[in-house]
């Protein structure tokens, strides 16, 4: 049976050091992930997610530390990831394809190509993309899902004729059903990875109209 995507809620979280607001996500039960969020990020297991929204001023290199004090204001349990934005969170968006749900927050403010020569100080990530998947994915399968995301928020970014391939600490999340089967393959071609292609592209659109 397929898995309902979670959809986030929104909280003022003003009260921990350089935080405005955040976008959380809770399951009802552990859900595998992969991703490159700065905080429990890699392969994983999670209870919720998390898409911290940080003042333009951010200069916090304890993210851990940060990521627990907000977990501890929303009272969740479990295992997590986090991810940080300078974005205002409330100009999230979601786009939805045949079942892949994806919710991103989008800012080109400091847009980098992937091979320049920049080596600026770390930022907190300014475009994160949060995708869910009713499925079953292989690890293989888990790891095309992010490269089909990041392909597809490429493409999105070129066609709105942005200079760059994203921003220096841009952060996916691919969250993924823990029923079986297993799909094997999410490539753009495949039908799961055309879904997420298509999704994300989408959400990536809209979110440069709401937050050039």
């Amino acid at each position: 049976m397929p898995v309902p995507p979670a959809v986030p809620v929104t909280a003022d979280v003003s009260a921990v050091a350089q935080t405005r607001h955040v976008m959380a996500w809770s399951f009802p039960g552990a859900r595998p992930i992969i991703s490159s969020a700065p905080v429990g990020g890699g392969v994983a297991a999670v209870d919720w997610i998390l898409n911290i929204g940080v003042t333009a001023d951010f200069d916090r290199t304890d993210l851990a530390e940060h990521a627990a004090e907000v977990v501890a204001r929303l009272g969740l349990v479990g295992a997590g990831a986090a991810l940080f934005t300078a974005v205002d969170v409330g100009r999230a968006v979601r786009a939805e394809d045949d079942g892949v749900v994806v919710d991103a927050t989008v800012g080109v403010t400091r847009p980098t190509w992937a091979a320049g020569d920049g080596h600026g100080d770390w930022r907190p990530g300014t475009i994160n993309l949060v995708v869910q998947i009713p499925v079953g994915l292989s690890p293989a399968a888990a790891v095309n899902a992010v490269a089909t995301a990041t392909e597809a928020k490429v493409q999105a970014l070129v066609e709105a004729g942005v200079p760059g391939t994203g921003t220096a600490s841009d952060a996916v999340l691919v969250c993924w059903s823990p029923a079986l089967p297993v799909e094997p393959f999410a490539g753009p071609r495949s039908t799961w990875g055309a879904r997420i292609a298509r999704a994300v592209h989408a959400a990536v659109r809209r979110g440069l109209e709401v937050h050039p």
